[in-house]
């Protein structure tokens, strides 16, 4: 399906939050919530890619333009009064979908709101890349955006000088990641100081949680997930093979196919 429109909401705080809709607008479909170094634009090879849903929204988080800034009092608690925001204005999604750092956003909501199926691929626990955090806030405090994409790729993400110097390779890329990176510092700081309620997750009516199959037991992403899977054990677990945690980048067509599946097991 192909983009409809892009939607702006007012959050309770005033600020303002975009949300690109696929499809069928009037119709509940998935809500797609994504993680840090990502904004909505890219995940919209994922949106074409699913066909269990007559629509797709993506949350364009705050900190990415369109979307307004941080502001001053980020915290995670912000993102979840943002989740919040955009399902009062675009009601209740069939499914709430969550990547990474949006995974444990979307996870957090549903400790205090039902919510009916809540999808999360490789939601990270508090506390995840929080050695890093020096070296960002000093690369934040300068103004250096390379500095800060090659911290989370390397420090944080674990990836090799060979493959960030590729990435740096190609300046259309690189360039986008240095304004993705512009918030990074505030939202891992928030992590950092983020907790995990003792219901979480509990007001889902159905969690399933997905782990690329190349992350499996692997530090960062899959230590983190199992950190998160360890604390909901009723959540159903799903394996992404040939997939790392940039699946909505290496393999969208796969993971659109995985989360048709998904809904298929939540309606039946």
């Amino acid at each position: 399906m192909e983009r409809t429109f892009q939607k702006s909401i007012t959050t309770g705080d005033g600020a303002s939050i975009t949300v690109d809709v696929y499809g069928d607008a009037g119709s509940p479909g998935l809500l797609v919530f994504p993680g840090v170094m990502s904004d909505a634009w890219g995940w919209r090879h994922v949106a074409r890619a699913t066909t269990a849903w007559p629509s797709v929204a993506i949350v364009n988080r705050r900190g990415r333009a369109p979307s307004g800034p941080l502001g001053a009092d980020y915290s995670i608690r912000t993102e979840v009064e943002d989740l919040k925001a955009v399902i009062e204005e675009l009601g209740e999604p069939s499914v709430l979908f969550g990547w990474s750092y949006g995974g444990l956003v979307a996870l957090l909501l549903a400790s205090e709101r039902p919510v009916d199926h809540v999808i999360a691929y490789e939601p990270v626990a508090p506390g995840f890349g929080a050695d890093a955090l020096p070296a960002l806030r000093e690369a934040d405090e300068a103004g250096d955006r390379d500095r800060s994409v090659e911290i989370v790729n390397r420090k944080i993400s674990g990836f090799s000088a060979e493959y960030v110097e590729a990435l740096r390779s190609d300046r259309g890329a690189w360039d986008m990641l240095c304004r993705l990176s512009e918030p990074v510092h505030a939202e891992l700081r928030a992590l950092s100081q983020a907790e995990v309620p003792e219901a979480f997750g509990s007001h889902a009516g159905l969690v399933d949680l997905i782990v690329g199959e190349d992350n499996i037991g692997v530090a960062p992403y899959g230590t983190s997930f199992e950190q998160v899977r360890a604390r909901i054990p009723r959540a159903g677990v799903h394996r992404l093979p040939g997939q790392g945690h940039l699946a909505h980048v290496g393999g969208p067509e796969a993971l659109g196919k995985m989360l048709d599946s998904l809904a298929r097991v939540g309606k039946g």
